[in-house]
């Protein structure tokens, strides 16, 4: 029996007044709060090189037109989910709930919330009160409710930029908030923050928007990072709202480090962490997250904010990753390391126009495609369709036409992640090898033509 079905069977007994039952049944009680251990065979492998067919799925990285793009895409590398079948643990689950034919309302088992404390001990030493986890329907369910708890209407919210575009088109949009963008600087390759700009941008918001690890320039934020942007924070009395979503990604000789470990009590009670299994198992269709905070008074005012509708099968899938994905995620971490050293190698051999580095953490490329727009015109191309046209394109959606027309891959245009994304395009790394090669084969040929 796994551990998830047992796990399962003890919380049914227990509500069902059968704990007693257990030693009938030859097993011992587990104790309060004991953690769980991941059930995992060691000796099973997983094929990530295998190209698992995602097209007519509804899925929109696959199966979503680009305007202007005519034929089919042979690669989607757009929004980030992966392409590999999922964790076996996850679809056992999922058949084996599906045995019993019933599906009405949902009653939240107390095993989730365990699985969510339990994953970031084991995996980063957090120590997370269970009672302070609040579940949600996705990151920006929580997100929404912070920025509508903290930030009113027209009131400005704090990014690092260029940043995820989610936080513009979704959480802000929704909440009718504004980005006060402080635009990072690119150092030997690395983004990192103008200080003195950010504490002058802090003292105009009530909120920061941490991404960490960063979209999609892929920083792992340090921990004196972390501790001077805290402290610029608590100093302007803006709360700290960490979107920690991607953090189970890092690479090589890298590190994340969680705002709720920081060293200063004062630091992390001044904000709210927002994660999900989501990424780490691509289980965005499955709408399931949670966010948590050490301030009590923080969490309640954002709970109040805060309407979950959880599905069933959601909460199988999530619980099964969480307490038995252990061994999938650690032999998909270093594939996807190699992705990102196989893109470096090869646009530096074969395509030196397209400039690329290596991230510190996530399955994301943020490619720097400046000079191939330059030689395809794009800006120009922009310019002459603003002209004759009602809505505004940006260069680099004429580059995200571009590689679909030339290329036939699916890329992400820079001008969505904000200021500083300019001249850059968001490539997904999470697929097969061999579709990463077809797409990048893509490329060069397309740039050997342009």
């Amino acid at each position: 029996m796994s551990q998830l079905d047992e796990l399962s069977r003890r919380t049914f007994l227990k509500r069902t007044g059968m704990t007693a039952a257990l030693g009938a049944l030859g097993t011992a009680p587990n104790p309060a709060g004991a953690q769980e251990l991941p059930a995992t065979n060691p000796r099973q492998t997983f094929d990530f090189d295998e190209i698992y067919d995602r097209r007519g799925s509804d899925s929109i990285k696959w199966d979503r037109r680009i305007e202007g793009v005519d034929g089919e895409i042979e690669v989607g590398m757009g929004i980030a989910d992966m392409d590999f079948r999922a964790a076996p643990c996850i679809t056992d689950a999922l058949a084996r709930r599906c045995e019993h034919e019933n599906w009405g309302y949902l009653e939240r088992p107390d095993s989730y919330t365990q699985a969510i404390v339990n994953w970031n001990q084991r995996r980063y030493g957090l120590e997370i009160d269970p009672g302070s986890i609040e579940l949600t329907t996705g990151v920006h369910a929580g997100l929404i409710a912070a920025l509508r708890t903290f930030s009113p209407p027209g009131s400005s919210v704090l990014v690092n930029t260029p940043t995820y575009d989610g936080f513009y088109n979704i959480d802000l949009r929704h909440t009718r908030t504004v980005a006060e963008e402080s635009l990072m600087q690119v150092v030997d390759g690395r983004y990192r923050i103008d200080w003195d700009d950010f504490e002058r941008r802090a003292a105009r918001a009530n909120t920061f928007l941490l991404c960490n690890p960063q979209n999609p320039t892929g920083n792992c934020w340090s921990e004196d990072e972390l501790l001077r942007m805290g402290e610029i924070c608590l100093r302007h009395r803006v709360i700290v709202l960490a979107d920690e979503i991607h953090c189970d990604f890092v690479t090589a000789g890298n590190s994340y480090t969680p705002f709720a470990s920081l060293p200063d009590s004062e630091i992390v009670d001044n904000s709210l962490t927002f994660k999900a299994a989501s990424k780490s198992f691509s289980l965005s269709g499955m709408k399931a997250a949670w966010y948590f905070s050490t301030n009590p008074d923080l969490l309640e005012r954002v709970r109040a904010n805060t309407r979950a509708d959880l599905s069933i099968l959601g909460m199988e899938a999530n619980r099964a990753a969480l307490i038995e994905g252990d061994e999938w995620l650690d032999q998909l971490l270093p594939y996807i390391d190699a992705n990102h050293d196989f893109v470096a190698a090869y646009l530096r051999e074969n395509v030196p126009s397209v400039r690329y580095t290596k991230p510190e953490g996530t399955y994301l490329a943020w490619l720097d495609v400046s000079e191939l727009a330059e030689r395809v015109g794009a800006r120009e191309m922009a310019e002459e369709e603003n002209r004759t046209s009602a809505s505004v394109i940006a260069p680099e959606q004429v580059m995200q036409r571009w590689f679909g027309n030339n290329a036939r891959i699916y890329l992400n245009p820079g001008s969505a992640y904000g200021l500083g994304g300019a001249g850059h395009m968001r490539m997904n790394l999470a697929t097969s090898r061999l579709l990463l090669q077809r797409a990048l084969d893509n490329v060069a040929a397309a740039v050997a033509e342009a």
